[in-house]
C-alpha cells in the first residue's frame, strides 16, 4: 500500500478547476514555471513512439525547450521514464537533467549528481526471462540492471501467453512486480514506480515546495498521476484518458508545444 503524501504547507495547491481543462490557453495560464515542478515521461509523451526504442527521434528544438523551461523553473524539471538513466542521457545529449529511470528503480536528483539504483536483478532470473522471450520469438528485451523489459510490439498476439509465462516465473517473488505497459512487460522492484520517484524528488530541492505537474501517456504512468495529484498538483495524460489524469493532451506534438510555450517569456504566451 502506498503512503498518501500530504502537500507541503508552503506549496500552493492546484486550482480545482483544472479538472475541467482539456488544453490550450486555460491550461497554459494555470501553470507557472516559478511555482511548479515538471515531471515528464519520454516515449509517447515527449517523443513519438517508434517500432523499436532505438528508433525514436528527438526533435531538434526539444532539448533547447526543455533547458529553457528548466531554467525558468529553477531547475525543477525531471525526466521520469522507463528508460535507464544512461539511455536518457545519450538520447538527449548534451542536455542533462534530473532523471528517474527504469520506472523509479534509478534516480538522479541533480543533472551531474550520483545515480541511486535499486539492486540488480538476480542473474538466474534474468537468464530465465531471456529464455521466455526467446521461446516466444520475435521479442526485444532490455536488461536494465534493476529491471528487465520484454517488448512485444512486433508480436501483439503474444500478450496473454507472455503475461501468463511471466506471472508463473515471478510467483512467490514478492520483492518484484510485473508492470504491463504499451506492448511491453517490465519486471522491476516492487514499490518502485514513477509515483515513488516523483515523491522522492519532491522531497528535495529544487522540487520541494512546488506544485508538481506530471505528463504521461501509458498505464505505467498512472502511479505518477496519483503522486502528482496527491501532492496537490496536476496530472496530464497524452492521447487518451488515463486513471488519475485530470486532462488530456492529444499527442506528443501538443506536449512539446505546451512545454515550448511555458519555456517562453510570459509576454510571448499571448501571441
Amino acid at each position: 500500500m502506498q503512503e498518501r503524501v500530504t502537500p507541503s504547507p508552503v506549496a500552493p495547491r492546484a486550482d480545482a478547476a483544472l479538472a475541467d481543462i482539456a488544453q490550450g490557453p486555460a491550461l497554459l495560464a494555470a501553470v507557472a514555471p516559478p511555482t511548479h515542478a515538471f515531471f515528464l515521461d519520454v516515449d509517447g509523451t515527449l517523443l513519438d513512439l517508434a517500432p523499436h526504442p532505438d528508433a525514436v527521434e528527438v526533435p531538434a528544438a526539444l532539448p533547447a525547450a526543455l533547458q529553457a523551461l528548466s531554467v525558468r523553473a529553477g531547475g525543477a524539471l525531471a525526466l521520469v521514464s522507463g528508460r535507464t538513466v544512461d539511455r536518457l542521457d545519450r538520447l538527449f545529449a548534451p542536455l542533462r537533467l534530473p532523471v528517474a529511470g527504469s520506472h523509479g528503480a534509478e534516480i538522479r536528483a541533480a543533472p551531474h549528481g550520483a545515480v541511486e539504483r535499486a539492486a540488480p536483478l538476480d542473474r538466474d532470473l534474468v537468464a530465465a526471462l531471456a529464455q521466455i522471450a526467446r521461446a516466444h520469438g520475435g521479442l526485444f528485451t532490455e536488461d536494465k540492471g534493476p529491471a528487465f523489459a520484454i517488448h512485444y510490439r512486433a508480436r501483439p498476439e503474444l500478450q496473454r501467453p507472455l503475461a501468463a509465462a511471466l506471472a508463473q516465473l515471478l510467483a512467490g517473488r514478492e520483492a518484484l512486480a510485473l508492470l504491463p505497459g504499451h506492448f511491453v512487460f517490465e519486471i522491476k522492484p516492487a514499490g518502485r514506480d514513477k509515483g515513488s520517484a516523483i515523491r522522492a524528488l519532491l522531497a528535495q530541492p529544487p522540487f520541494a515546495g512546488r506544485i508538481p505537474v506530471f505528463i504521461g501517456d501509458d498505464v505505467t504512468d498512472e502511479a505518477g498521476f496519483a503522486a502528482a495529484t496527491q501532492a496537490g498538483g496536476l496530472a496530464l495524460a497524452v492521447g487518451v484518458p488515463r486513471a488519475g489524469a485530470q486532462a488530456v493532451l492529444p499527442g506528443p506534438a501538443a506536449v512539446r508545444d505546451f512545454l515550448s510555450r511555458l519555456a517562453a517569456e510570459p509576454q510571448q504566451h499571448r501571441r
